[in-house]
C-alpha cells in the first residue's frame, strides 16, 4: 500500500442532504432534507441527479473551484455525468464503490499539495431506491433480506478542498490494495470489505509509525454490525491490534427501530457521519477515517464469482478552536 503525507491541505465548506429516513436518523446537521424518495422528479434517479446539482450549486456559490472530482454508485457513474452536463467545470470521475468519497479526497489532496488546482469539489450521492434495483431486485419484487444485509443510504455531499487554512486539515492518506478473500454472498458485504479495511489500517499505522492509540478515533465507513466485529477479530487475529476506537459509521447511522439489519451502506455514509456528527465532538481532534468498497457488479456477482474489496484511508485533524 502507498501512503502519502499531504502538507497543507484543508475542507474549507461543506454541503450535505439527507433522505426522509436519513432525517429520521441518529445523525442530524444536515443542510438540507428531502421529504420524499422522488424529490419531485420522475424517476429516483433524476432524484439523485438533483441532489447532487443542489449541493454543487449551493458549494459554488460560496466557493470557486477548478475542478469536480467524485462518483456515485450508478453503472458508470452515470448520475454524476448527467449531474455535470449543467455545469461548466472540469470533471474527473472516479468509482470505488463505497469508497468514492475518500479516493476523491485523496486525489483532491494530491492536486492541492502539489500546487496543480488551488480549489476541487469533492462530491459524491447514493439513493436506496436505485442502488437496489441496479445491484439486487427490481424494488417491487420484494425480495426478502437477510439480517446481515446493509440498507443503501439516501443522500448526497460535497466538500471544498484547497490549501486556506480551516478546521479540518487532512494529514495523510493510504491508498489501498484490491483484497479478496474469496467471498460470494452479495449480501454480505461486511465481509466482503473487513478484510480490505483490516490491512489498510494495518499498513497506514506501520507507514506513518503511529498506532491506534495516537487516534482518537478510527471510523470506517460501512462495514455494518457484522462486519465491524469481523474488522475488530482481523485486526487481533493477523495484527495484533486490539483497540476499542473503531467505530462504523453505517452501524450507527440509523436508530434501532427504524429497522435496518445490519446499518447503512453507500459512498455518501461516512463523509455524513464525520460532517454531520464527528466534527461536532470536541473530544475528537485526531481521527482516521477509512472508506470501504465492494467492487462488484450484478454480472460477475450473478456468474458466481468472488467479490474483491479495497479500503482507503485518511487522516484527519479537527481543530474546534477555529
Amino acid at each position: 500500500m502507498y501512503t502519502i503525507n499531504l502538507g497543507n491541505v484543508y475542507i474549507n465548506d461543506y454541503y450535505s442532504i439527507g433522505g426522509p429516513d436519513e432525517g429520521n436518523s441518529n445523525i442530524r446537521n444536515y443542510d438540507l432534507i428531502i421529504k420524499d424518495l422522488d424529490y419531485g422528479e420522475p424517476t429516483f434517479e433524476r432524484a439523485e441527479v438533483k441532489m447532487q446539482r443542489t449541493i454543487l450549486s449551493n458549494l459554488l456559490s460560496r466557493n470557486k473551484a477548478d475542478l469536480v472530482i467524485g462518483g456515485d454508485l450508478s453503472n458508470q457513474i452515470g448520475i454524476m455525468n448527467t449531474t455535470l452536463k449543467y455545469f461548466n467545470l472540469p470533471f474527473l470521475g472516479v468509482y470505488n464503490a463505497c469508497a468514492t468519497f475518500i479516493e476523491s479526497l485523496i486525489i483532491a489532496s494530491s492536486f492541492i499539495n502539489s500546487k496543480m488546482a488551488k480549489s476541487i469539489i469533492s462530491l459524491t450521492s447514493s439513493h436506496v431506491n436505485a442502488s437496489e434495483r441496479q445491484f439486487r431486485f427490481p424494488i417491487e419484487y420484494g425480495s426478502i433480506r437477510k439480517n446481515y444485509q446493509t440498507t443503501t443510504m439516501t443522500g448526497s455531499i460535497g466538500a471544498i478542498v484547497s490549501s486556506k487554512k480551516s478546521k479540518i486539515k487532512l494529514v495523510s492518506a493510504t491508498i489501498g490494495n484490491v483484497v479478496d478473500y474469496d467471498v460470494t454472498d452479495v449480501a454480505n458485504m461486511g465481509a466482503i470489505m473487513a478484510p480490505a479495511a483490516s490491512s489498510a489500517i494495518y499498513n497506514h499505522l506501520t507507514n506513518t509509525k503511529t498506532s491506534v492509540d495516537d487516534y482518537d478515533a478510527i471510523i470506517t465507513g460501512d462495514l455494518g454490525s457484522l462486519g465491524l466485529k469481523i474488522l475488530t477479530n482481523l485486526l487481533k487475529l493477523e495484527h495484533g491490534i486490539i483497540t476499542d476506537k473503531i467505530m462504523d459509521a453505517g452501524t450507527l447511522m440509523y436508530k434501532c427501530s427504524q429497522e435496518k439489519l445490519a446499518g447503512a451502506s453507500g459512498p455518501t455514509v461516512l463523509p455524513i457521519f464525520f460532517f454531520n456528527h464527528i466534527i461536532h465532538d470536541k473530544n475528537i481532534k485526531r481521527v482516521l477515517l477509512i472508506g470501504t468498497g465492494a467492487l462488484h457488479n450484478p454480472t460477475l456477482v450473478n456468474q458466481h464469482n468472488s467479490i474483491p474489496a479495497i479500503a482507503h484511508v485518511i487522516e484527519i485533524e479537527v481543530n474546534h478552536d477555529n
